[in-house]
């Protein structure tokens, strides 16, 4: 996470604002605003994407456990609390059955609430499980923290829990990366092998941080404004522009990325945003081996480095079967941790991050149900869910995000990642709701890479260009309808895009400036009969909804970054304006795989009786079935999977 100086500034509300919340064509809006703030995969092979996507944008996807059979099942049990009840904390009872709990086994909670209060949070720092007896059931709150649509957060702002070794950086950089060494030659996409000058203190089983140096310098802006401090190859942008724009930049006119404490080093080592965390399998001499392929070159050029952590990792742990509520720095962090998880978790009303990954490696998200941010502001004030740090080969499965700010963001992360089978709809700005959020999303800082969406259900897929850009993303056979499910805004009211023509800017596949290589493969995009008043493709300066938006940005003069479209792929998306599926006029064979990560149908689509699998065909008869974290949810039962003719199964989870 954040190291003591950042977290104390970004969780003051009166501190940042907004810069994404400025003048949209078709409303008037502030220039600036204020925030606040076990299922189991095969271990077989995933699918090889290089079938279908050029080299530079495939990589192997296998991320989360799926290498280690799924998460694994804990049968004993260290220890059984019950809540003490009344304003009595439950911190401390936990967290001494925590630390007294031999590996591999579980800390049981019995049904009821457990208070979390007075800055306390629960710190998860070896392999055993935190188990609750179900989401309905066992709840740990907060109750001095985050409140429904309230911008304040408590005196002493806290999580609820923290798998990693601790909630803080123990150095002067969030990241917490050490002892730098050199590479000798350039770490070379898809091998797992590097050399470096100095290998001492390098051992098998280290998590490490492999990152390079930007290389930025003035650019001539894509965009028409200017210059931009943008790397030659365009791999990395930052929002710092000359001359400068106003609520855009994030660098003052003599700071740099390189600079000291400035957004540089927001979510990475300064000025080094394209990152992966890797573990090492072997070392031998000066060549160190990782247990996964590398998924995106790190040049000699560039200063490539290999870094060790100030701490150790902590590795399989995991939280079950409860629900999270109140936390004001986040309600769940993975900070340092690897092959950790949460499972069948409810997670709400919190401020900064619902589910926070923060330089980990293989985390799993899956079966949860993340909703109703206390305060649903962008600024960090209201995200779903955060990658963030080199945060890589990350897996978010099967689970529901609504009614929050960002559903999802990445910064300077998601390496290998896959975000797989979700739904994720109503992203919104709690004090604007006409403002159309991104849905499927790796972006919000700079650095983030090839990331897997496939099979989501989402009312966009987007990239924004705040903070800078992402690159080499992947969105496939993905239902993306345009707009969002009718909801309650926690201000008041109902926000119904369908009905309320100014809400936008409507799309369902859009990239802003400067999100480049990405690729759209077999999605669906689309309300099937309601697309009258769309076009195709669209502008923000259009005023008009459009199945495609590319390169957009929203503040004035409104230009379009023509780049994007030229690096975009787009192949095989069927859309509900022209009733047709769309093919690259380049493109041979039109066959598409079921697949992109997983060797075979996968066992949550039995979890009820009736669900198709692949549930969105964009060339088959029906272009689309039912996904199963969709049923759940509108069912109103979001770990209990109903069969398709409306009756329940039992352990269906």
């Amino acid at each position: 996470m954040f190291n003591r100086k950042v977290i104390a500034t970004r969780r003051n509300p009166g501190r940042q604002t907004l810069r994404t919340a400025k003048r949209r064509p078709w409303q008037c809006l502030a220039a600036t605003m204020i925030f606040v703030a076990c299922s189991s995969h095969s271990s077989a092979l995933a699918l090889d994407s290089m079938a279908i996507l050029p080299s530079d944008r495939a990589t192997t996807w296998q991320p989360g456990l799926m290498a280690e059979g799924g998460i694994p099942f804990r049968k004993t049990i260290c220890a059984t609390l019950s809540p003490r009840g009344g304003t009595l904390d439950d911190a401390a009872a936990i967290q001494g059955a925590i630390n007294a709990c031999p590996l591999g086994q579980v800390v049981q909670l019995a049904p009821g609430r457990f208070l979390i209060n007075g800055g306390n949070f629960l710190l998860l720092n070896k392999a055993i499980t935190l188990r609750g007896s179900g989401p309905d059931r066992t709840i740990l709150e907060k109750q001095d923290g985050a409140k429904p649509f309230n911008a304040a957060v408590g005196a002493k702002p806290s999580p609820l829990v923290v798998v990693g070794p601790s909630l803080f950086s123990s150095t002067s950089d969030t990241v917490n990366a050490v002892r730098p060494a050199n590479l000798r030659n350039d770490a070379i996409k898809g091998e797992r092998t590097v050399e470096v000058d100095d290998a001492a203190g390098f051992l098998p089983g280290q998590i490490v941080l492999l990152d390079e140096a930007s290389g930025a310098d003035w650019r001539l802006d894509p965009q028409g404004r200017g210059e931009v401090w943008a790397s030659e190859d365009f791999r990395v942008v930052w929002q710092k522009h000359k001359p400068a724009i106003q609520f855009v930049d994030d660098f003052a006119p003599d700071a740099f990325p390189s600079t000291p404490q400035s957004a540089g080093s927001w979510f990475g080592r300064p000025d080094r945003p394209v990152a992966e965390v890797k573990e090492i399998r072997a070392v031998s001499g000066s060549k160190i081996t990782f247990t996964t392929p590398i998924h995106i070159s790190y040049r000699k050029a560039n200063a490539a480095q290999l870094s060790r952590f100030a701490q150790p990792h902590v590795k399989h742990a995991g939280v079950e079967d409860l629900a999270l509520k109140g936390g004001d720095v986040g309600n769940l962090r993975f900070n340092w941790a690897a092959s950790s998880w949460a499972k069948n978790v409810d997670n709400s009303v919190w401020h900064g991050e619902g589910f926070a990954v923060h330089a980990s490696f293989r985390i799993e998200l899956r079966e949860f149900y993340v909703h109703d941010a206390a305060w649903a502001q962008p600024g960090g004030g209201g995200y779903a869910i955060s990658l963030s740090a080199g945060s890589s080969e990350v897996l978010i499965e099967n689970g529901i995000a609504v009614r929050a700010n960002k559903l999802i963001v990445a910064r300077s992360a998601g390496a290998g990642s896959v975000v797989g089978y979700n739904y994720m709809d109503m992203g919104y700005i709690n004090t604007n709701g006409a403002w159309i959020e991104t849905g499927l999303n790796a972006s919000h800082m700079v650095g983030a890479h090839h990331v897997l969406f496939e099979g989501n259900y989402a009312q966009n897929a987007d990239s924004d260009d705040t903070h800078g850009n992402s690159i080499y993303h992947t969105f496939f056979r993905n239902y993306l309808r345009g707009t969002r499910a009718a909801f309650d805004n926690q201000a008041g009211g109902t926000i119904d895009d369908m009905s309320q023509p100014r809400n936008g800017p409507r799309r369902a596949a859009g990239l802003m400036a400067y999100s480049y290589w990405m690729s759209f493969i077999g999605n669906v995009l689309g309300a099937p009969g309601q697309m009258d008043g769309w076009s195709y493709e669209t502008r923000f300066t259009d005023a008009k909804p459009g199945v495609w938006m590319l390169g957009w940005d929203a503040v004035k003069p409104y230009p379009t970054d023509a780049k994007v479209a030229m690096s975009t792929i787009r192949y095989g998306n069927f859309d509900y304006l022209t009733n047709t599926t769309h093919w690259d006029s380049g493109s041979g064979d039109r066959a598409l795989p079921a697949s992109m990560y997983l060797p075979g149908r996968p066992p949550f689509f039995d979890a009820g009786r009736g669900y198709a699998w692949p549930w969105v065909d964009p060339v088959g008869e029906t272009k689309l079935h039912v996904l199963p974290a969709k049923a759940r949810y509108d069912a109103g039962t979001p770990f209990v999977q109903p069969n398709l003719d409306g009756s329940v199964r039992e352990n269906s989870q």
